[in-house]
C-alpha cells in the first residue's frame, strides 16, 4: 500500500516513512477493502452475483485503487449481461494501472470477438425496444422479441424479469416460474427474482424448488413366461401365468367369426364414415386455406413492425455505444488530469481537464474533478475564453457560444466574455438572447466602455433600454467598434450565470 499524500510505500508503522502523515485510518480502509473483496469473491464463486456486486462496491468505496476488486466487479457485471457497466469498470482499471493489468486482456478479448459483441449490442437494442412495446401496450410483440433477446444473450437477467412480468400480467404462472428459474441459475439471490417467485407461490399455492432434482426410475422386467410381477409393501410378489388350453378348432372358429364381424363393420360403419370423412376433409382444407391466408397477412404485418423495430434498435445501440465511448474518454481525461495534478504539472492538468464532461462522471469521480478545478480553474477559464474568441474571429459563432458560456460558468464573470457572447448570438441571428446578455453587461458593469457598447448594439437591433441608465463610455464604445483586450478577474469554482 502507498501513502495517499506522497505515494511512498508504507511500512508496519502508523506513520508514513517519507512525509510522516498518520496513516492508520488509511491502512484500516485498505484492510476493509480487501475484506469486502474476499467476501465478494466468495459470493461470486457460489453465483450469488447480487451479493458479490454489493460487497465489491463497498470494497471500492474503501479503496478506489483496489484493481482486483474493480476487475472482478466488471466480470460480475458481464456475467449478468451488463456489458456496458463491465467495460466502464475495466477502462477505469486500465487507466489506473496501465501495465500488467488483467483488465487489458478482458477488453481486448471482448473487442476481438466482434460477432459476440454485435450479438450483445443487438440484444440490448431489442431489449430496449421490448420496453417500448410494453409501454405502448403491445405485449405480444414484447414477448416475441424478448425470446429472441434471451436466445442471443442468455445471461441478461433483466430480460428474464421482464418476460416473467408479462406472463404474470396474463396469469401464465407456470411460464413465469420457468423464466424466473432460468434467472435464478445465473444469480441465486437476486431480490427481484425472489420477489416475483413469492408472488407466483401466493397465486398458485405451490412452492418453487430452485435446486436440481434427479429421479432414478427403477425398471422392472416382465418374465418371459408371462407371469405378473408387482410389489406389496417391501415384498416382491410373482404371480404365475394363467394356463389356457388352445386347439386348432377353436382358432379356426375364432378366425371365421372375426372375418364376419369385420365385413359387417366395413359395410355398416366404414363406408358411410368414409363418405363423411371426404366431406369433412374438403371443409377442413377450405378452412385451413382461409386460416393460412389470415396468418400470412398477420405475419406480414408483424414482419413490417419488426423491420421498423430493428431500425430503431440499431439507432438506439449506436447512441449507447457513443455514450459509452464519451464516458470512457471523460474518465481517461480525468485520470490524466489527476496524475498531472499530483505531479505538480498544473498546465498539463488544465489541458486534460478541459476534455472531461462532468455530466458523465460518478459522484466519486465528480469530487476529484471539482478538486482539480479549484486549483486550475483560472487556466481552464482562460483556455475556454481564448477558444471562444478564436472561434468568433473565424466566424464559427456556434462554437464561440459553446466555449464562451463554459468560460462564464467558471469563476467570476467578466464584461469582455459577456459582450463577445452577446455579439456571437447577434451574428447568429438570435437577437433576443443577444439583448439579454447586453442587458447583463449594462446592469453588472455600468459606466464601462463595454456597457456603452452593449447599449449601442442593443439599440441597433431594436432592444429597449431604460431611460435612467448612465450613458458613460469611451469614444470607441460609442462608435460601436468591436471590443479588444480582456479584463482579468479572480476565478472561483462554482459561480454560474443566472439567466
Amino acid at each position: 500500500m502507498k501513502c495517499m499524500v506522497c505515494q511512498a510505500v508504507l511500512t508496519a508503522s502508523d506513520y508514513c516513512p517519507k512525509c510522516g502523515s498518520y496513516i492508520k485510518a488509511q491502512k484500516k480502509a485498505g484492510a476493509l477493502s480487501n475484506l469486502y473483496y474476499n467476501q465478494g469473491l466468495e459470493k461470486a464463486q457460489i453465483r450469488d452475483l447480487s451479493g458479490a456486486i454489493t460487497c465489491l462496491k463497498r470494497s471500492l468505496k474503501m479503496n478506489k485503487l483496489n484493481i482486483q476488486a474493480r476487475n472482478l466487479l466488471g466480470l460480475v457485471y458481464y456475467e449478468t449481461g451488463e456489458v456496458v457497466a463491465a467495460l466502464s469498470e475495466w477502462v477505469i482499471s486500465k487507466n489506473m494501472m496501465p501495465e500488467g493489468n488483467q483488465a487489458t486482456a478482458y477488453i481486448e478479448k471482448l473487442q476481438k470477438n466482434q460477432n459476440k459483441l454485435d450479438a450483445i449490442n443487438t440484444s440490448i437494442k431489442k431489449y430496449n425496444q421490448c420496453l417500448e412495446y410494453c409501454r405502448s401496450g403491445n405485449e405480444d410483440m414484447a414477448k416475441m422479441q424478448l425470446k429472441k433477446v434471451l436466445t442471443a444473450n442468455p445471461k441478461l437477467i433483466k430480460g428474464y424479469h421482464l418476460l416473467a412480468l408479462l406472463y404474470l400480467k396474463n396469469e401464465e404462472y407456470e411460464k413465469a416460474r420457468k423464466s424466473l428459474k432460468a434467472a435464478a441459475k445465473i444469480d441465486k439471490t437476486n431480490t427481484t427474482t425472489l420477489r416475483f417467485l413469492k408472488e407466483i407461490e401466493e397465486q398458485t399455492g405451490r412452492a418453487t424448488n430452485l435446486e436440481s432434482r434427479f429421479r432414478i426410475k427403477e425398471k422392472e422386467e416382465t418374465p418371459r413366461d408371462g407371469s405378473m410381477v408387482y410389489k406389496s409393501g417391501n415384498d416382491t410378489i410373482i404371480q404365475p401365468p394363467e394356463y389356457r388350453e388352445k386347439s386348432v378348432t377353436n382358432t379356426l372358429v375364432n378366425l371365421v367369426l372375426g372375418l364376419l364381424v369385420g365385413a359387417a363393420a366395413l359395410w355398416f360403419l366404414i363406408v358411410p364414415a368414409k363418405t363423411q370423412k371426404i366431406n369433412q376433409e374438403a371443409n377442413r382444407k377450405i378452412a385451413e386455406y382461409s386460416g393460412k391466408m389470415a396468418t400470412m397477412s398477420a405475419e406480414l404485418s408483424k414482419m413490417e413492425e419488426e423491420r421498423n423495430a430493428s431500425t430503431e434498435s440499431v439507432n438506439t445501440a449506436k447512441t449507447q455505444i457513443e455514450e459509452a465511448g464519451i464516458k470512457a474518454e471523460s474518465y481517461e481525461k480525468l485520470i490524466s488530469a489527476q496524475q498531472a495534478f499530483q505531479q505538480g504539472k498544473y498546465d498539463n492538468a488544465a489541458n486534460a481537464i478541459v476534455g472531461v464532461d462532468p455530466d458523465q462522471l460518478s459522484v466519486e469521480a465528480k469530487s476529484v474533478y471539482d478538486t482539480i478545478m479549484q486549483s486550475v480553474g483560472t487556466q481552464v477559464k482562460k483556455k475556454y475564453k481564448d477558444q471562444g474568441l478564436n472561434a468568433y474571429g473565424a466566424g464559427n459563432y456556434e462554437e464561440a457560444i459553446t466555449y464562451l458560456e463554459k468560460a462564464l460558468d467558471i469563476g467570476t464573470q467578466d464584461s469582455e466574455t459577456l459582450i463577445f457572447l452577446a455579439q456571437a448570438y447577434e451574428k447568429k441571428g438570435d437577437t433576443g438572447i443577444a439583448n439579454k446578455w447586453y442587458k447583463k453587461v449594462i446592469d453588472d458593469f455600468p459606466g464601462t466602455q463595454y456597457a456603452t457598447l452593449a447599449k449601442n448594439y442593443m439599440q441597433a437591433n431594436g432592444g429597449v433600454i431604460a431611460e435612467d441608465e448612465p450613458e458613460e463610455g469611451t469614444e470607441e464604445g460609442e462608435n460601436g467598434e468591436n471590443p479588444e483586450g480582456a479584463e482579468g478577474s479572480p476565478v472561483q469554482q462554482g459561480e454560474t450565470v443566472e439567466e
